[in-house]
């Protein structure tokens, strides 16, 4: 008789394996997904420290295309952070945190299918690429997670190690606003704070601070929102000139589309800005129409963002997701609508 076995042995068991194949790796390489936020950092940098306070060799890795980061996340240390894949990868461990699909970096060099990969996520539609996987859809972030690691190989919680997990907390709960914020991320962040995590220093490193383009692109933004279907979904659109005329970067985009969400009646909205390449010129897709990047956020537990990013190809979390698509602006607002009234049919 085969017995089957419960959710919480099936996690206690991909945990155990992703604990042996972190102790048993000599050589590692931390990665995390492109466009990294503060849950990706956070997480990435503190796998890092815990895996040299264990006394292995291991590099995290940040494409060069990637750097620098963000104005907000600049001030993290970058501790033994590589720019471009090493030569000895071929005998490295790759260690992928908060990455939800393999396809979320599209380096190369880390696709190989003979690659020994470890797969630590918190997104409930993680495709379990890794040869190791501990997928855990009800923590609030990915750096919970490592924090639970973290006491699972009995390291010493340093400031450095708290600050990194910290970010990665507050960015993805946002400040314990959003409802994946457990009792576990209190109780993680009482701990983190005794260990010397200044709450008000990190808040201004990450929420203030703005260059006067944040301000301007998000002016831009707001005053190009439109409404459909009695103010049920937002959509705000930023266009390659926006970025070029304020003198904005891509990332300045983080934090636009909370404004859109927040509004009285909103459960779903959507910010869609074109992708960027060199000089500011919009990217171009294999079809050589114009690449856009989707954000989507739901204000309602009834609406599942993350199922329509997946129709397009992205994917995310229930409440927020995204995606990117070379489809026409009215054939993208027609997909959204479709969408949204698709699930509200169903609810």
């Amino acid at each position: 008789m085969t017995l089957k076995l419960t959710t919480e042995e099936l996690l206690a068991a991909d945990q155990a394996e992703v604990l042996e194949e972190l102790r048993s790796a000599s050589k590692l390489l931390v990665v995390t997904h492109e466009n990294p936020d503060g849950d990706a950092l956070g997480s990435l940098i503190a796998m890092q420290k815990l895996l040299t306070a264990l006394d292995k060799d291991s590099l995290m890795y940040i494409d060069a295309a990637e750097l620098p980061l963000p104005y907000e996340y600049q001030f993290l240390p970058m501790d033994g952070l590589v720019s471009a894949p090493p030569q000895d990868l071929d005998e490295r461990t790759i260690v992928f945190v908060d990455c939800g699909n393999l396809e979320r970096n599209p380096a190369e060099a880390l696709q190989r299918p003979d690659a020994r990969t470890v797969n630590i996520d918190h997104h409930h539609d993680n495709t379990r690429f890794g040869t190791s996987n501990l997928v855990v859809p009800t923590a609030s972030c990915t750096a919970e997670i490592v924090w639970e690691l973290m006491h699972d190989f009995e390291l010493p919680l340093t400031q450095a190690l708290a600050e990194a997990l910290y970010v990665g907390l507050i960015t993805d709960t946002g400040s314990f606003m959003y409802e994946n914020t457990g009792p576990r991320a209190h109780l993680m962040a009482a701990e983190l704070i005794e260990a010397g995590v200044d709450v008000h220093g990190i808040y201004r490193q990450v929420y203030e601070g703005a260059p006067f383009g944040k301000l301007a692109l998000l002016a831009r933004a707001l005053a190009h929102v439109e409404r459909y279907d009695e103010d049920r979904l937002l959509v705000a659109r930023l266009r390659a000139e926006d970025f070029e005329q304020t003198g904005a970067e891509e990332s300045y985009t983080e934090g636009v589309i909370d404004h859109l969400r927040a509004v009285r009646g909103t459960l779903m909205a959507a910010l869609v800005r074109d992708r960027l390449e060199g000089l500011g010129q919009p990217e171009a897709g294999a079809d050589g129409r114009r690449l856009r990047k989707v954000s989507l956020r739901a204000s309602k537990g009834s609406v599942d963002v993350s199922a329509i990013a997946r129709a397009a190809g992205g994917g995310g979390h229930r409440a927020a997701a995204g995606f990117t698509t070379s489809l026409a602006w009215d054939e993208l607002v027609a997909f959204l609508r479709e969408q949204l009234d698709r699930q509200l049919q169903a609810a």
